[in-house]
């Protein structure tokens, strides 16, 4: 491996640095979002008031109408929040990152179909005059003959199969690429809201105003899901003609996967980030799966590194050279862009330290600057090479071997007995000072967090990336 040889000059503030301005880039591309989430969200509220949506609580069916109008005005609102925060958007990428993005987009989720569900009721009984015998009756009656309400009642349950498949207990039995394609319905469902929202919806009609902007809002989301989601990735994979050069086997159950292209200098990702892959001409190709690079691109190769999982992974020990691949990406905020400081500690436990080791080869850092902690089970991975970038790069590195000695601690059973605040601090002592980069499960990732921010760690300096979906 070939490491990077740029070092930071610590005589050089970090607020002036290119690479940390960035940071400021992104910390303004996020406050403009937020401000436009609720930018948009008290303007569709404004046009419920200006349609007499207050008055009309006076009156027990009319206020049941009226709040459901209200509901299913912000529920719709929140749905394009939610599929632009899954659109690949470069400019939110890059300001928030994957992980934050995901969780964004999953509170997003919930809170816009619980907002569905309670638009669906209260129109349907305030439609009924407020009698919830008549209720169920009303309920088929709208739905069988008001234009684009069975559209609307099959996207419901698309929908419902999204929620009911992002729940924690039953996203724990599904394998990923299941999962994955059951998700791909909520563009559906969304889709099939559309009709309704934008023929009968009384908020939807009533303003010139309102009419502009929500079929601005759709059309824009749509456009932005086609451009970003499909011909980006298809352009980007015909550009680089990726294909797979060779299968190297770095410990059992384990293998690094290397690829090569046409231009891939042009290619525009960066050490820690990650690109869902397609391996061409093997079974279930058409599912991509997340994987991160672990090494840092150098224009002309890229390099993945995959356990053996059990969905579709365990087939990359077995791929032929030659074989066409397809990539979407790259994503994630694991990456050089979120460094805000000169020293840097890189925390990763198993194959998450996998983007961490990319990140080593990178980033600019003077020789002490940097410190890569590798928790393992059986065999630390990249020994070598990780030993190869202390002596070129003055990289120091720490191995916690062992299973995880409890629950709540992130530390293997073979470092001893002190407690994770002491033996980090012993190990890093200047860890509230360093950028921090954490790769691994969600529960660890947790621990690893609790930890760093009890030893002063502020949250913003933080960057993780887990393995969750």
């Amino acid at each position: 491996m070939t490491a990077a040889s740029g070092t930071l000059s610590p005589t050089v503030p970090a607020h002036r640095h290119p690479r940390f301005r960035r940071a400021r880039v992104d910390a303004l591309v996020r406050s403009a979002a937020g401000s436009a989430l609720w930018l948009s969200l008290l303007l569709v509220t404004y046009w419920w008031v200006a349609d007499r949506g207050i008055q009309d609580l006076g009156g027990w069916a009319s206020g049941l109408t009226s709040t459901g109008r209200l509901t299913g005005l912000v529920a719709a609102d929140l749905l394009l929040v939610q599929v632009l925060l899954m659109a690949r958007l470069p400019l939110l990428e890059r300001a928030f990152g994957q992980d934050r993005l995901a969780r964004q987009h999953r509170i997003v989720g919930f809170t816009s179909f619980n907002l569905m569900l309670a638009h669906i009721v209260l129109i349907t009984w305030g439609y009924a005059g407020g009698g919830l015998g008549a209720t169920p009756s009303t309920l088929w009656n709208l739905t069988t003959t008001y234009p684009g309400m069975l559209l609307a009642a099959a996207g419901t349950v698309c929908l419902v199969l999204v929620v009911v498949t992002s729940v924690k207990v039953a996203r724990s039995r599904l394998r990923y690429e299941s999962w994955h394609l059951l998700h791909l319905y909520a563009y559906l469902g969304v889709g099939l809201a559309l009709p309704h929202q934008l023929w009968t919806g009384q908020q939807f009609l009533t303003s010139r105003s309102a009419t502009v902007f929500w079929w601005t809002a759709w059309g824009a989301t749509a456009a932005a899901v086609l451009l970003w989601r499909v011909l980006l990735p298809l352009w980007r994979s015909a550009r680089h003609l990726l294909r797979v050069t060779s299968v190297v086997h770095e410990a059992p159950g384990i293998v690094s996967v290397y690829v090569t292209g046409r231009g891939l200098h042009r290619l525009p990702v960066e050490a820690g980030q990650f690109l869902t892959w397609r391996f061409l001409g093997r079974h279930g190709w058409t599912r991509a799966n997340p994987y991160s690079l672990s090494a840092a691109p150098d224009g002309r190769s890229l390099r993945i590194t995959v356990k053996e999982a059990g969905d579709g992974s365990s087939d990359l020990a077995y791929l032929r050279p030659g074989t066409r691949v397809l990539v979407e990406g790259p994503y994630g905020r694991l990456s050089p862009r979120a460094r805000q400081r000169h020293r840097v500690a890189l925390i990763g436990s198993g194959v998450g330290v996998t983007p961490l080791r990319a990140l080593a080869e990178g980033l600019e850092y003077a020789p002490g600057d940097a410190v890569l902690v590798q928790r393992f089970r059986d065999h630390p991975l990249f020994e070598h090479e990780l030993t190869a970038l202390e002596h070129e790069r003055g990289l120091q590195t720490l191995y916690l071997p062992g299973p995880r000695r409890a629950r709540d601690s992130w530390l293997g059973s073979g470092v001893g007995t002190a407690d994770d605040l002491t033996a980090l601090t012993w190990w890093i002592p200047d860890i509230a000072e360093r950028d921090v980069y954490v790769c691994g499960p969600a529960e660890w990732t947790e621990s690893v967090r609790r930890t760093c921010e009890a030893a002063g760690l502020p949250p913003e300096h933080f960057h993780v990336e887990t393995f969750r979906w």
